[in-house]
This record gives C-alpha cells, sequence and structure tokens, in this order.
C-alpha cells in the first residue's frame, strides 16, 4: 500500500539522515517491532528502556511512509470532541483518554531534550474555532466539558481572534494552552540512531511477508527467505495494519497537505499557535520551524493511491485559498504538496493491546488527527503489557471494543 505521493516537505527538507542494512540472515530477538516510523521508534524505544532484546523492521527505507507526510501537529484533542465521547464511551474513559493525551506531549518533549533531536520540537498554544455561526453552540458545548474537567482552556470571540492572530473568518474559539509541533520523520531517525547505539536491531528494505503466531512465540519470513523467532511482535505499521487484521475496525482517508516558501513577513504571534476548525472535514495549520506556513486538509475517502493522486494539484490549490481567505494579510505561496493516507475509528481513539486472532502479538495504531500522541501513549501501555500488568486506557482502547 502506498502511503504518500509526490515529495512531502519534510522529506525533501531532511534528505536520507540514515540508511540501515536489509535482513540476510536468521535471527532470534525477545521483541520484533514491525514498522519503523514514529511510532515503531518509540516502541522500539520503550522495549530497550525495559531491557528487551529488540529488533525492527521496515519494508521501507526508515520513517519514509506515512511519518514523511505528518503534518506534525501535537495535538490532545482526539477527533471526537470531548462531549461527544463521554455519550459515546463515558465520562471515565473519555476524560482519560483526554488527558492521557495532553500529557503526552510533555513526556514527548522530555524524550526530545534527552536524546537531543534536532526534530524542532516547540510547545505551542491550540485555537480550536468555529468555522459557521451554527458551529458555536456545539464548540461552546465543548469549552464547557473541558473547562469542567480541569483542560486549560479560554473562550475568545471572533473580534478577538482576527485582532489578535489576522485570522478572518472565525466566530470565536476554545483557545488551549497545550500543543506542540515537530519534525516528526527528523524525530524518528534521531530517535531510532540513539537506541541503535544501546543495542536496538534496526533493518530497512526489509519485508514480512508471513507471521506463524503462537502462544509461544511467533516466527516472521520476510520476503527473501529470512526467518526471525521471537518471543512477542508488535505492529506499529499504521494503516498497513488492514493488510494484517482483516476486521472492519478503521475508514481509510486521504488527506492533503501544502507549505508555503519562507516567509519572514508572517506575523510572529502565528509561530506559537497551531489552529484548527470544525469544519468537515476540518483544516489545520501551522507554522514549520524555518519561517513556512502549512495547511492541511481537504479529507476523502481513500479508494486507491493513483485516484488520491491525481487530486494533489486540485486539493493544493482549494488548500491555497483556505489560508489566503483566513490570513489575507500574511503573504502565501506555495512551495511544496502531498498527500497522504490515514485511519479513522468511530470513536477517534487508537488501537492499542492484543487481538484475539494474534497469539503473541500486539498492536499500537494510533489514527486519526493525533496519532502521535496516541503512540507515546502507546509506550507506556505496552511496557505493562509485555510485563503482565493491566493499564487503565487497555478498556477503551482494545480491539472489538
Amino acid at each position: 500500500m502506498k502511503l504518500r505521493s509526490n515529495e512531502p516537505f519534510w522529506l525533501v527538507k531532511n534528505g536520507l539522515i540514515n540508511s540501515y542494512p536489509s535482513l540476510r540472515d536468521d535471527v532470534r530477538a525477545d521483541v520484533l517491532i514491525v514498522g519503523g516510523g514514529i511510532t515503531g521508534s518509540l516502541i522500539a524505544h520503550q522495549c530497550v528502556e525495559d531491557g528487551f532484546d529488540t529488533m525492527l523492521v521496515d519494508r521501507r527505507e526508515i520513517a519514509h511512509g506515512s511519518s514523511s507526510a505528518t503534518t506534525s501537529m501535537l495535538q490532545y484533542e482526539i477527533d471526537k470532541p470531548l462531549y461527544e465521547l463521554i455519550e459515546m464511551i463515558g465520562e471515565e474513559g473519555a476524560v482519560a483518554s483526554y488527558r492521557a493525551c495532553f500529557d503526552s506531549i510533555d513526556t514527548l518533549g522530555r524524550l526530545i531534550k534527552r536524546i537531543r533531536s534536532k526534530c524542532g520540537f516547540k510547545k505551542k498554544r491550540s485555537l480550536y474555532f468555529a468555522a459557521l455561526k451554527k458551529d458555536v453552540a456545539d464548540l461552546k458545548h465543548e469549552f464547557a466539558a473541558r473547562e469542567k474537567h480541569g483542560f486549560p482552556v479560554k473562550w475568545i470571540e471572533a473580534d478577538e481572534i482576527e485582532a489578535e492572530y489576522g485570522l478572518r473568518g472565525a466566530h470565536g474559539g476554545i483557545l488551549s494552552e497545550q500543543g506542540g509541533s515537530m519534525d516528526a520523520f527528523q524525530f524518528t531517525h534521531d530517535l531510532l540512531a540513539y537506541n541503535a547505539k544501546r543495542g536496538l536491531k534496526i533493518y530497512d528494505k526489509t519485508e514480512v511477508e508471513e507471521v506463524d503466531h503462537r502462544p509461544s512465540g511467533v516466527t516472521a519470513l520476510t520476503e527473501h527467505g529470512n526467518k526471525i523467532y521471537a518471543r512477542r511482535i508488535i505492529y506499529c505499521n499504521g494503516f498497513e495494519s488492514v493488510e494484517v487484521v482483516k476486521d472492519k475496525f478503521v475508514d481509510l482517508l486521504s488527506t492533503y497537505a501544502i507549505v508555503g516558501e519562507v516567509s519572514r513577513d508572517r506575523p510572529s504571534k502565528l509561530d506559537d499557535m497551531l489552529f484548527w476548525n470544525t469544519a468537515d472535514p476540518y483544516i489545520y495549520l501551522r507554522t514549520t520551524d524555518d519561517g513556512r506556513m502549512l495547511i492541511g486538509g481537504e479529507d476523502e475517502e481513500f479508494i486507491d493511491a493513483e485516484k488520491r493522486d491525481a487530486m494533489l494539484s486540485e486539493k493544493a490549490a482549494k488548500l491555497e485559498k483556505q489560508i489566503v481567505k483566513l490570513f489575507p494579510e500574511t503573504p502565501f505561496r506555495t512551495d511544496f504538496a502531498w498527500a497522504g493516507t490515514f485511519g479513522e475509528t468511530k470513536d477517534g481513539l487508537p488501537y492499542i493491546g492484543k487481538h484475539p486472532n494474534f497469539p503473541s502479538a500486539y498492536f499500537v495504531l494510533g489514527f486519526g488527527g493525533n496519532g502521535i500522541t496516541f503512540s507515546v501513549i502507546g509506550m507506556e501501555m505496552v511496557s505493562r503489557m509485555l510485563k503482565g500488568k493491566k493499564h487503565s486506557l487497555d478498556e477503551f482502547f482494545r480491539f472489538r471494543r
């Protein structure tokens, strides 16, 4: 499955940071991780931290799937508003999920500082604004739910939004104190390189074609006929997990993004903000650490890569019109445009944990608009699972929930 089209900004900006060999021998490990994107890198890091002999494989170059196409906005907000999620799964699970996402941004920041990653991580505020007047009532309902449960939020009116940020067309919004941005491609490489020095075995261009799952462990067969014997396997392969799990558990969507030329004329306040709105599908904006404006959205149902890619020019033009409409005083000219594929679940939550059809396997599948924060949560959850312990979010992130 092809996950991106054209060349995403992060891939061009960073180039080929590190390359690893493909697997050429039969090998053994305590834990085999399938997927060399940001999720796989985080879970591999935790496994190394916990003392497991860990191996990671990817069918491509490292981080050349979704991690090269992500816009890397770090939000604690889940695609389902808090008040809706409470109605779906109950107050306990909904609030705990939001709180875990909130805390994960700081957890990620500490890890980035520890490994001295050059990923440009920055804490930011977040503005979730009403795209239409009819959206205001629901957005105020969401504001009340977050305020009730102790999240640091403030309601801000339309005139304040325009005066403070130069953003036009909003009808009020929720200003949150927690958010961030980074370069997920760079971070993935930095984290894997850090752990390679601590014994993590990494093989790219190594596709796992078949896995024999047994309670005692797994045997994975690669495309070149090599075997990997492991006590546990952890699938961190995102949307490609639909090739493994045949349940109907996620809807695949195509999404689009553009990045503008470097601009020194943009208001400096924009560099401290994330913006997203209540449209369906919603759009999201931020600046990059080298002074560019980034906007994404225009999601469509994913049918195939060819159709997704054919729509890139049309979608890029629509996104450019959006950013010019929202920030008419800020110069913008598109420099990069790309498309990617992501997943949407019925409740906006990830799938982290075991699946009844796969003995000795775990899955860390962070779907939705904040997949990175879900993957950070997955570190603690997997750590506990591998030690035979429970986690408070197990019930809410499980398969067939």
